[in-house]
């Protein structure tokens, strides 16, 4: 890389200049691998960066352990590898750790685990008496089999980058939501942003501050667990627009039962958000069923053609991903190339 190259305008996007070649990126310094939980998006990261994907081969002995062996050499090189810690959760981020001790073990500059979803997120603290804080076990995990840094998109709670020994490089998904609504005229005044709980009002602001909308709060309690009722909302709903927003959906239950709220106080249409489709059990049938006209999720998770719907749209992340593994390869700032990610540049 030239010194021009290395000292580039921050608010460029560096993956726009890698297509016009004004960039050119040194295939042995690069390396970036795809586990098993979202091949797609590791290739589509890696077409954008112009890269073929590393050659590693993951396989299964008979009994169910992982194994995997690299295919070339990473000597030297900063070695990023895409692998979302979703379902089957234990599988997948049990392949991450093998794989980070794997590529230890083979002489790379660095290690950068492209985790856009974070498994086990919600066990962030103890609830009760005697229960596990897993989201730092996890966290702990990763640095220990030799990741250097770590990226994540939407983290369920903040102050789980304190959890790790390492830096992490923490992107906010509300952007790249808020770019999409904008794009369908979903914005001003007209338009409420919903948190569906009180623990999501710092998200859901952050989206009303981006789309210029009115802000409202749905305040629920769980009778039993998977069951979600509805205490109050609070904030103008009545012929307003709404857009439900979380950082994940689940089961679908809050969601559902936020919507038909909504729905009982005259909002004139529902639109939901989530930057992680999780979308567990029967969580596309209660989508299919509810209120909700349409929603919006990223492609931070995989989901099944046979489970796919067209009341839910996926956007990509492939690109913002891309621009942080260059942005960390180059040594530069990652945190000044929000703004123009999702400025559309």
């Amino acid at each position: 890389m030239s010194e021009a190259q290395a000292h580039l305008n921050a608010g460029e996007l560096r993956t726009e200049q890698v297509r016009s070649g004004s960039l050119e990126l040194d295939s042995s310094t690069i390396k970036i691998f795809a586990g098993n939980a979202n091949p797609k998006l590791a290739q589509d990261i890696a077409d954008i960066l112009g890269q073929p994907l590393g050659d590693i081969m993951i396989t299964r002995f008979s009994d169910g352990e992982t194994r995997c062996a690299i295919n070339e050499s990473i000597r030297g090189a900063d070695v990023f590898i895409v692998q979302p810690t979703c379902a089957p959760v234990n599988d997948t981020l049990m392949e991450l750790l093998i794989l980070c001790d794997a590529f230890k073990r083979a002489s790379p500059r660095r290690i950068v685990p492209i985790v856009p979803y974070f498994g086990y997120a919600r066990q962030d603290k103890k609830v009760r008496p005697r229960e596990p804080i897993t989201a730092k076990l996890v966290a702990d995990m990763i640095s220990h089999a030799g990741a250097d840094r770590i990226f994540v998109i939407d983290l369920h709670a903040g102050q789980i980058q304190g959890f790790f020994d390492i830096p992490v490089d923490h992107l906010p998904g509300q952007p790249l939501l808020a770019e999409h609504l904008r794009s369908m005229g979903i914005c001003g005044k007209g338009v409420t942003v919903v948190s569906p709980d009180v623990g999501g009002v710092e998200r859901a602001t952050i989206l009303a501050e981006k789309l210029s909308s009115e802000l409202a709060i749905v305040a629920k309690r769980r009778p039993e667990p998977g069951k979600v009722k509805v205490v109050e909302v609070i904030g103008q709903i009545e012929g307003q627009i709404c857009v439900l927003i979380d950082d994940m959906i689940d089961s679908g239950g809050t969601f559902v039962a936020a919507a038909q709220e909504l729905a009982s106080r005259g909002a004139k249409k529902i639109y939901g958000c989530a930057t992680h489709g999780v979308l567990s059990g029967d969580a596309i049938r209660r989508i299919k069923d509810s209120e909700i006209e349409q929603l919006i999720i990223t492609d931070t998770i995989p989901i099944a053609p046979e489970r796919r719907i067209e009341k839910i749209t996926q956007l990509s992340v492939a690109k913002v991903c891309a621009e942080a593994i260059l942005r960390i390869h180059q040594n530069d700032s990652v945190s000044t190339m929000f703004d123009s990610v999702w400025s559309g540049q």
